[in-house]
């Protein structure tokens, strides 16, 4: 081959080269498409509710309007609604949600349910969707409070199977969609777990969103599938339980319903779960309010010996000096002062008291909180314990702290007999704590103070403030660093509560 020859190969490849470089730097840049939001489907319109959007108006707004002249509430905390086929559960769930004030403007909306598909021992949530869909539109999904709950404990997972076919959160969005038009951001979770140390991990995970910015709304059919006569004798002691607002006397009213043998009664609440974690997040400052009882035996043309039973609740958060209401009577202070007295000559004595059954004829004696009991000799502190939370009922606390300070304090010997009259003994009951954000929200004098990060807690009682001359940093200060071990800084970034106490 002549070099001429080479040449004419070799030019036009280098022509052909250098006008792809022109095309390449003068075309535009690639423009990357935003990936399409993702969709949840309604995969119950046609089976559990209507899937024509005006048909889907209509039936909702049918059940909304038989409760036209319900009252409603701006301080609704949470719903207990049921999540049957609207034909059968729509008015009972139609009575909750009129209780709503439409005006309310909630941040987000966190949904729990019962999982009917998928065994999780624990919980599932769903940050994958962005949307849930139904035939009235789109609601958004909150991803990033679901993402933080994952965060926060591993009780918390994803699993698809939860979500993809579970009808128990997706039939609540209709009622929303027609009675707050646009409905806030939601946090769809769906619970499967008879672990009670994992709802009680949950709860203390949600316990911080259940302020009065969100609304929590719990997905639970009753009885299932006894007769009508059957049902409505269980339901009406299970939602007596749920409106006591007590988890222990729910739990044991389900399990005493289980070992009734009525014939055919697969559960008393299928939602048990969901409404285990909701109570256990309630204290003194919440009511729960029934709003309606009906069964699918109140349906012309049901079957009357295989029914579902459904209820609807409101929890009311009490506002003001209605949410103070705490007190004691001047007779069950002095019979506390006796029990805690006899807790500790008992030990002694090795005897156990008989103050059961007089402090159960004292309501306030009853009632679940915490307190401390205090010991002095001659003006010294001679002991002090105390227990927080509204796990046990008052006279039971006081009882188990005084022993407990006297015997127990690891900062002072064992309380000896010959000096038990010369002991003074003072309780310091606590009202239900209440998260705060701010130390603008703490009032020195008048509130005890709890931190708590991670397993690290510490607290001080109110009265102390009145034995030094602290301002209120130096307060949270001091029991950041001297009791939770956190540091002097420490309570910045950890979880505040306040309380009160009434010591006698």
């Amino acid at each position: 081959m002549t070099l001429k020859t080479q040449l004419l190969i070799i030019i036009p490849a280098v022509c052909f080269s250098t006008a792809l470089l022109i095309a390449l730097t003068t075309k535009k840049p690639i423009e990357y498409m935003t990936p399409e939001p993702l969709v949840r489907p309604a995969t119950q319109a046609g089976r559990f509710y209507e899937s024509n959007p005006n048909l889907l108006s209509n039936e909702v707004d049918s059940f909304l309007a038989h409760h036209a002249k319900n009252d409603t509430y701006n301080n609704v905390a949470a719903l207990i609604v049921p999540h049957a086929g609207h034909v059968f559960s729509g008015n009972v769930a139609a009575a909750a949600y009129m209780a709503i004030d439409p005006q309310k403007q909630y941040k987000r909306i966190f949904l729990l349910g019962p999982s009917h598909y998928e065994w999780l021992d624990g919980a599932s949530v769903n940050i994958e969707a962005d949307y849930y869909s139904t035939p009235l539109g789109n609601v958004e999904v909150d991803r990033e409070t679901a993402c933080q709950l994952i965060s926060a404990d591993n009780v918390f997972k994803y699993q698809e199977k939860a979500h993809d076919r579970e009808h128990c959160l997706e039939v609540q969005l209709p009622f929303l969609q027609r009675r707050l038009g646009k409905v806030p951001p939601i946090v769809p979770i769906i619970i499967s777990t008879n672990d009670f140390s994992k709802l009680k991990r949950m709860a203390e995970v949600l316990k911080p969103y259940f302020t009065d910015d969100n609304l929590f709304i719990i997905s639970s059919d009753f009885s299932h599938y006894p007769s009508y006569q059957d049902a409505c004798k269980v339901d009406e002691k299970t939602g007596k339980a749920v409106e006591s607002g007590d988890v222990e006397k729910f739990i044991a009213t389900i399990e005493k319903n289980a070992r009734s043998g009525i014939r055919n009664l697969s559960t008393s609440a299928c939602g048990e779960f969901p409404i285990i974690t909701l109570m256990l997040m309630l204290n003194g400052n919440y009511q729960v309010k029934h709003l309606l009882y009906q069964n699918s035996g109140d349906m012309e043309s049901h079957d009357h010996h295989r029914v579902v039973g459904y209820h609807s609740f409101a929890i009311l958060r009490k506002t003001g000096n209605e949410a103070n209401q705490f007190t004691l009577s001047e007779q069950g202070k002095k019979l506390l002062k006796e029990i805690a007295l006899k807790s500790i000559s008992d030990a002694f004595d090795v005897t156990s008291s008989s103050f059961t059954t007089s402090a159960q004829q004292h309501p306030d004696l009853t009632q679940k909180c915490g307190a401390f009991v205090t010991l002095t000799k001659h003006g010294a502190l001679r002991g002090c314990m105390g227990h927080f939370g509204e796990d046990t009922p008052l006279y039971e606390v006081v009882y188990n702290m005084a022993r407990m300070a006297a015997f127990e304090d690891p900062r002072f010997p064992q309380l000896r007999r010959h000096e038990l009259d010369e002991i003074d003994i003072q309780i310091s009951v606590l009202t239900p704590m209440r998260r705060i954000y701010s130390l603008d929200e703490f009032q020195l004098h008048r509130h005890g103070i709890f931190i708590k990060k991670g397993w690290r807690s510490g607290t001080f009682l109110p009265q102390v403030a009145d034995e030094v001359n602290w301002t209120k940093e130096e307060f949270v200060g001091h029991c950041s660093r001297d009791k939770a071990g956190l540091g002097w800084d420490g309570w910045r970034n950890a979880e505040l509560y306040v309380y009160e106490a009434i010591v006698f």
